[in-house]
């Protein structure tokens, strides 16, 4: 895990989508795309990428309900790639639970596992665990603190709004990370932000349109409100997640991509009443230096990497791969590629960049 701003991770994550196939109109099996993901792991390790995160959902076009499980499956068959949620919803989950299937990946994987602790881009796990949405923000806040409670003493007393309290009770296993780490993910909230600065966790931003370079006031407030709460600045992580992918070259790698990613933002974009198809236009725009699709060539790719760091000082970086289904082989080949060529080149020009000042 990353100690000091200096250095930079990258790694994979994903939904585990199961949508049509915007060329054969084949939809694979839940079952399929699962042991497509710990082939993908496995891959990413090999190639010397850093981290894979797999996100929690509970509806048909994503298989990744239950992200570690996944995650353990490849960490007997992984060495050094960290292995996390990307996200876990906590607001509708058991912060115990959450806490041990983690610390048993951890072990598993002997020391790899993190959580990626938020509130989720969809709500399909509220009423299917029995929580109401007007109890969003605070569920989020009581679990968060039941979590780092949890992940702080082995026995734990605690009494909140929503679950039954815990009278003094262990919780086990203990993860073999003193503490495992807890990441908070956020889509763009500044209070999201100023609590994980106030905390002293590690923050991941999801920058999934705009400019990039736009996220840099929420950047501020997370600082200033860590620095603020006695934490060290120098120490503070901050990653970022972004859809994109990899090709031998810039044209293939646009073709390639275009079509399952306009297929599955129209499907959401129809479920939260966007109004505005995703158009070919729109995704071309998002390709540009300045936009947040991260398609292109292992150079444009790094690029691209390099230029979100100079903006936010992002210490990792999530390439969402891929947002709509696409082949296996083609997702296999995107991923050798941010391994063998894109992470070389960032890596480079960092060291050489630290190297001058």
């Amino acid at each position: 895990m990353t100690d000091t701003a200096a250095t930079m991770e990258i790694g994979i994550s994903t939904f585990l989508e199961t949508t049509p196939d915007p060329v054969t109109g084949k939809v694979i099996s839940q079952a399929e795309r699962l042991r497509e993901a710990v082939e993908e792991i496995a891959l990413a390790d090999q190639v010397g990428l850093d981290v894979y995160g797999i996100g929690e959902h509970h509806r048909p076009d994503y298989a990744g309900s239950a992200p570690a499980v996944v995650l353990a499956a490849a960490a007997a068959m992984t060495k050094r790639i960290r292995l996390t949620s990307a996200v876990t919803v906590l607001s509708s989950d058991d912060p115990v639970r959450v806490y041990q299937a983690f610390a048993t990946l951890d072990s598993i994987s002997n020391g790899r596992a993190e959580i990626m602790a938020g509130r989720g881009s969809f709500i399909e796990s509220f009423p299917l665990f029995g929580y109401s949405l007007d109890d969003y923000d605070e569920l989020f806040e009581e679990k968060l603190e039941l979590l780092l409670k949890i992940r702080a003493s082995e026995k734990v007393t605690w009494r909140g709004g929503h679950r039954p309290a815990i009278p003094e009770l262990g919780v086990y296993p203990r993860s073999v990370q003193q503490p495992l780490p807890v990441w908070i993910a956020t889509g763009g909230s500044p209070e999201s932000a100023i609590r994980a600065g106030m905390l002293g966790l590690p923050v991941a931003f999801a920058i999934i349109g705009g400019m990039p370079e736009r996220f840099a006031p929420l950047v501020a407030l997370y600082k200033k409100a860590a620095q603020q709460a006695g934490h060290d600045p120098a120490k503070l992580q901050i990653a970022t997640h972004s859809h994109g992918f990899v090709g031998d070259t810039t044209e293939q790698a646009a073709e390639l991509f275009f079509a399952p990613t306009q297929a599955q933002m129209n499907v959401i974009g129809r479920e939260r009443g966007w109004g505005q198809a995703y158009t070919r236009a729109t995704y071309d725009e998002a390709r540009s230096l300045r936009g947040a699709l991260y398609v292109g060539d292992p150079e444009y790719v790094a690029e691209k990497i390099l230029l979100l760091r100079r903006h936010l000082g992002v210490t990792r970086f999530f390439l969402h791969v891929n947002v709509g289904t696409m082949p296996h082989r083609d997702v296999m080949r995107a991923i050798e590629l941010l391994g063998t060529r894109v992470a070389p080149i960032v890596r480079l020009e960092i060291a050489r960049s630290e190297a001058k000042e």
